[in-house]
């Protein structure tokens, strides 16, 4: 068969009997139109399947091709595409003479439509002895007064003599000619497309005439032009200055289709800054004019590029891509200021912080549905910036203070973090700072938070006065001390005020109160107390009433929060010491602390808490009662109070710094130039190896026609044996997956000396699998061999299975049927996860919204516990989160924390927590969660089977 012939679309009929050829005949010959119309959709089904029906196309003429019905000529355009119009010796049919005459009435018909229709057919004749008689009347068509028979009598001689140039030889000069006369646009278009592709010079000499016109042209006109200009620039034809000139002029186009197309083809033509700009600036207009948020992210990408290519060029443009924030969706605002961040300098950074101080304040009397989430991209972004900038610190952090109430934990987090880096990085801010965040104490609502600003206030409050303020807003905050006598004397009131009404005491049996816990293990226990129902409500009546914020957090069972205030109250109470003041008052104020402390543990074990004080919190209270205690007998517990977590904070931030420079070296480094690299002159470069953008290269890339990695080795790898050596049929397949699609090469071999007849392979898929096609049966001869394709559709990153049989009817036996089972084929759920990164809060956010856990135990023989955490990574494609500075170190214990992300956008979570025993064997667990059943269960059987392989 011809390698160039047509390749037509297997269409899948759904008749069951196949009508045949006489029964289709008398149906054309006595049917009306309606059966016509049906009788010939059937031919053309049939045809395109293999049935060609040779002995129809006479009545065909006869029957169907005089009908006047314009359903039936489009029709029959279909049947004269795809049926066979040449004879076994490869010659034109006698009977094409008649449909030559036909066609050619049909292209001189009054009716524009039936011209511009047979126009339009002729397109895709290949067959040169059935144009040759049309081309004089093509050429009439180009001078019809409708539009609509010129646009495809253009199309029409460019593909005539694209295939046959020796038909119409001059057809460069006869669209040249139509294209000066022409007025209508989409004609004119037609007409200049085919001139590009047939004669190129010709098409750059009208549009060298035409330059002074461009600004004015119809859009699809202006596309074309951008395209000539592409293909022309690659040649150096000596225009270059006139078609950057020209771009220059389609940048101010109204559309934005040919903005972006001409911003895109400026980058390819020049590298001037200036022109660099202007495309850039058409960039930034298109993304804040465009509606469409998917172009929005599109043309955000481009200019990213852009920027990163010509970086420092841009910078200027920054407010105009932060001008995006106004756009509603979410994900358009995280790219637009991921891309200003990277375009901030010190010459834009004020302007930047004030704008987003502004979105920062909009936020909160706006209406927009993910307002807390954009408040947190604002907060984080401001930071990044004060932070580089230190001239702007002092400008933000006292606006971002104002959040540290907000209701929304994330935002007051992030501000918190913010605060305790600004403090330690610019002590000249720390008297303020301090000041401002012991006024804002009443208004946090948060633990976290509240553990932040204490610790903050504890490692950086210095003077007399500000540590007796500290102290007097955190009495202030926990209430009235002691905790226990306080909320004792509440409930005694309850009491009284019950009997002073007269409500009596009911006597009844105590109720049980059962409650389920989360043991230390993190398994799950029940626990049962019982209680009076008019206790429990006086109980419950003294629980909720108002409190102050950090009262309220201890008496809800934060007790680590609690740790961390009495953590603050002994830093405080050790500096003041330290400042050598008044001795009463420093002794008014430890006993005050200490008196807080002890109330916090007495009311921890009472039953005024919603859950008892735990032993870790306990005595990390008893620890700091005991260092004031000891005031004067220690200085190392002056030292480890007042300098060692401060110094380890120092040291942490300066652990990220370096880890940040260090990834900005490696992405820098990249791009630097060897010294003994080739100097390339761009002057003598050829375009093969030229390094500016190309629109085809581009083209390809984003197809992915560059990446061939489909080789002969590979493929060796991937073959699956579906039947046994000695089976009649052997059958083996080779598995690609791209990425949603599974596509099985399947080889069958016919390994007995008969005629195999309807072989068919009868595909089956458990789980998110689906079989897109059925393989057709096929006739296998003595020792043959085929090859069969099946696509099947994934829907979900599951662990899916393919199976089936293969069914063969012997030769000579009528009802004899051989089945031969095949092998499963396992689909890897390993090959639709990749590695992702998150950071601890949205990690913490997701295990925690994850509804779905798998706990898989470690039984492994390796006895290196990060050789193997790397193991378990390795074979599940997930990523790290635990910095190495926490794995590293001689430990018998290790956790850390993996995260991976699937092609259908699904999230996996692990916690791997193992130790060493006296052995030298790994125990622990490996704890996988996500938000679908799937992907755990995959995850945990992935883990549970190399355990298994790695053990033999």
């Amino acid at each position: 068969m011809d390698a160039s012939a047509t390749c037509y679309t297997i269409i899948h009929d759904d008749l069951l009997d196949t009508p045949s050829s006489q029964d289709l005949r008398n149906a054309l010959q006595k049917g009306s139109d309606e059966v016509k119309l049906e009788t010939m959709r059937r031919i053309i089904v049939g045809t395109l399947n293999g049935q060609s029906h040779p002995t129809l196309l006479m009545p065909i003429i006869q029957y169907v091709m005089p009908s006047r019905n314009k359903q039936l000529k489009k029709l029959l355009h279909f049947y004269w595409e795809i049926c066979p119009k040449t004879d076994e010796n490869g010659k034109l049919k006698q009977e094409m003479i008649l449909v030559c005459n036909a066609l050619r009435n049909d292209l001189q018909h009054p009716n524009e439509y039936i011209r511009g229709a047979t126009l339009r057919f002729l397109q895709k004749i290949r067959e040169h002895e059935l144009l040759e008689p049309l081309i004089p009347t093509v050429r009439s068509c180009l001078e019809h007064r409708h539009s609509f028979v010129r646009k495809n009598a253009v199309f029409t001689v460019y593909t005539i003599y694209q295939d046959h140039e020796h038909l119409i030889p001059d057809a460069p000069e006869l669209l040249e000619t139509f294209l000066v006369a022409e007025s209508d646009a989409t004609c004119k278009r037609n007409a200049f497309v085919a001139l590009c592709h047939i004669s190129q010079p010709t098409a750059v000499r009208y549009l060298l005439s035409m330059a002074d016109q461009i600004a004015g042209m119809d859009e699809l006109m202006q596309m074309a032009v951008i395209e000539l200009i592409r293909k022309e620039a690659r040649q150096e034809g000596g225009h270059r200055a006139r078609w950057i000139r020209a771009i220059f002029e389609l940048l101010n186009s109204p559309s934005h289709t040919v903005k972006y197309e001409a911003a895109t083809s400026l980058t390819t033509l020049t590298q001037n800054p200036a022109a660099i700009k202007a495309a850039a600036a058409a960039f930034a207009e298109l993304i804040v004019k465009e509606a469409d948020n998917n172009v929005k992210l599109i043309v955000l990408d481009r200019f990213d590029a852009l920027r990163s290519k010509h970086e420092h060029v841009l910078d200027s443009m920054v407010m105009d891509i932060l001008k995006v924030l106004n756009s509603p969706d979410m994900e358009v605002k995280r790219k637009a200021v991921g891309i200003a961040l990277q375009m901030v300098s010190s010459r834009n950074v004020e302007d930047v912080v004030l704008f987003l101080k502004k979105q920062l304040q909009s936020t909160l009397d706006g209406d927009f549905d993910k307002n807390l989430e954009y408040r947190q991209l604002l907060i984080q972004s401001i930071h990044s910036c004060a932070i580089r900038f230190s001239e702007v610190a002092a400008n933000v952090v006292y606006v971002l203070m104002d959040f540290l109430g907000d209701s929304n934990n994330p935002s007051a987090v992030d501000v918190i973090s913010f605060v305790r880096e600004v403090v330690e990085k610019f002590p000249d801010l720390r008297p303020t700072i301090t000041e401002k965040l012991i006024q804002t104490f009443a208004e946090i609502k948060s633990g976290k938070v509240f553990r932040g600003a204490m610790w903050i206030v504890g490692e950086y409050c210095n003077g007399a006065a500000d540590i007796k303020r500290a102290l007097f807003e955190l009495r202030k905050v926990i209430g009235e001390i002691p905790i226990l006598a306080s909320e004792q004397r509440l409930l005694d009131e309850a009491e009284a005020a019950d009997e002073a009404a007269g409500v009596p005491e009911k006597e009844e049996a105590p109720k049980a109160i059962t409650t389920t816990r989360v043991l230390a293990d993190g398994t799950y226990a029940t626990e049962t107390v019982y209680t009076s129902t008019a206790a429990a409500a006086r109980l419950e009546q003294v629980r909720a009433a108002a409190k102050p914020p950090l009262r309220a957090l201890i008496l809800g069972g934060d007790f680590f929060t609690a740790t961390v205030l009495a953590s603050t109250l002994t830093k405080l109470v050790l500096r003041f010491s330290e400042l050598k003041s008044d001795a009463q008052t420093l002794n008014t104020l430890r006993a005050e602390a200490i008196l807080i402390m002890t109330s916090i543990i007495r009311v921890g074990q009472s039953k005024f808490v919603t859950a008892p004080i735990d032993e870790d919190s306990q005595e990390r209270i008893m620890n700091c009662i005991e260092s004031l205690a000891e005031l004067q007998n220690s200085k190392a517990v002056h030292e480890i109070f007042l300098s060692d977590t401060q110094a380890a904070y120092a040291k942490m931030l300066a652990a990220e710094e370096k880890k940040a420079k260090a990834k900005k070296a490696l992405e820098s480094k990249k791009a630097q130039v060897q010294a003994d690299d080739l100097i390339q002159f761009s002057q003598l470069v050829t375009k093969r190896n030229s390094d500016e953008d190309d629109f085809e290269a581009d083209v390809v890339r984003a197809t992915g026609a560059a990446e061939v990695k489909d080789d002969f080795v590979s493929k060796l790898a991937r073959i699956v044996q579906l039947t046994g050596f000695s089976d009649p049929v052997y059958a083996e397949a080779v598995v690609n997956i791209q990425q949603f699609d599974i596509m099985l090469d399947v080889l069958i071999v016919n390994q007995t000396n008969e005629t195999m007849q309807n072989l068919t392979i009868e595909f089956a898929t458990l789980g998110d699998l689906k079989l897109v096609e059925r393989p057709a049966p096929y006739t296998l001869g003595p020792h043959g061999f085929h090859n069969i394709k099946a696509t099947i559709k994934v829907s979900s990153t599951e662990t899916g299975v393919i199976f089936g049989n293969i069914v063969y009817d012997k030769q000579g036996a009528s009802d004899a049927s051989v089945n031969i089972v095949l092998n499963d084929v396992h689909v890897d759920i390993m090959d639709y996860i990749k590695p992702a990164y998150c950071n601890e809060a949205q990690f913490r956010s997701m295990w925690t919204e994850f509804e779905w856990e798998n706990k898989v135990n470690v039984n492994t023989q390796i006895s290196d516990l990060r050789a193997y955490l790397d193991h378990i990574m390795k074979s599940t494609n997930m990523a790290c989160l635990t910095p190495d500075a926490s794995l590293s170190g001689d430990c018998d214990f290790l956790s850390a924390n993996m995260c991976a992300r699937s092609l259908f956008g699904e999230d996996a979570l692990a916690n791997l927590s193992i130790e060493k025993t006296e052995d030298g064997a790994i125990q622990g667990h490996v704890r996988i969660r996500s938000k679908t059943q799937g992907i755990a269960l995959s995850l945990g059987d992935r883990i549970t089977l190399l355990q298994k392989t790695l053990k033999t």
